[in-house]
């Protein structure tokens, strides 16, 4: 049996073709606001633009408080409720990691929006988390339930997206599902979060859509 092989610098032609046309099916229609919102399209988008560097990813829809765990090909893994930060907004006050969490105003304990790399870590108490920001200080972890007058098992659970506003800007998963999903995909190396804004558009924080589909 003979292999085959690949001239040099064929498949890296091939690859970039590949690219290319994926881009041009997302934008052969343009899609709309509502669209580009959509977890899952905006994962089709980043395997299209090999923004995820051919890693596992997860998408952030702050809006709805879900949080999407996708595959490096941008299949979907699942999906789970999360906790978010109490305040609306997309970006993070100057400074706010290096400030005790006693001296954070509720109106600054927002969940930063864009693309971040994650790195696994571990917070003062040993447990693991993934970094999504470590400047500000806002990671995905495993929900806590030392308070119990905050309810956020309850929040989780709830049918509502009203009440999972809670933390100060980090991402609460059920512990289930961080096991399950979002350890194996981001706990072990480094990786992409993707985390849709609630007050621009997608576009404003993720170069690689462009203003060509919107």
């Amino acid at each position: 049996m003979h292999a085959v092989t690949t001239a040099p610098g064929a498949a890296s032609r091939a690859l970039a073709a590949f690219v290319l046309l994926s881009l041009l099916s997302l934008s052969a229609s343009t899609p709309s606001p509502a669209a580009v919102e959509d977890p899952r399209w905006l994962a089709r988008a980043i395997v299209a633009a090999a923004d995820n560097r051919a890693a596992p990813f997860a998408v952030v829809d702050k809006k709805n408080a879900r949080v999407f765990v996708f595959d490096a090909a941008g299949r979907l893994q699942g999906w789970s409720p999360v906790l978010l930060g109490l305040a609306r907004g997309d970006d993070s006050v100057p400074g706010i990691g290096e400030r005790e969490m006693s001296r954070i105003r509720p109106d600054e304990r927002t969940t930063p929006a864009g693309r971040f790399r994650t790195e696994p870590g571990r917070n003062t108490k040993g447990e693991d988390i993934v970094w999504i920001d470590y400047d500000a200080a806002v990671s995905m972890h495993r929900v806590r339930t030392t308070d119990k007058s905050e309810r956020r098992l309850q929040r989780l659970a709830s049918p509502s997206v009203a009440d999972n506003r809670i933390s100060y800007g980090c991402i609460n998963v059920p512990a289930e599902f961080y096991d399950a999903y979002i350890k194996p995909a981001l706990g072990s190396r480094r990786g992409v979060v993707y985390v849709l804004p609630e007050t621009v558009a997608p576009h404003q924080r993720f170069e690689f859509l462009g203003r060509s589909v919107l």
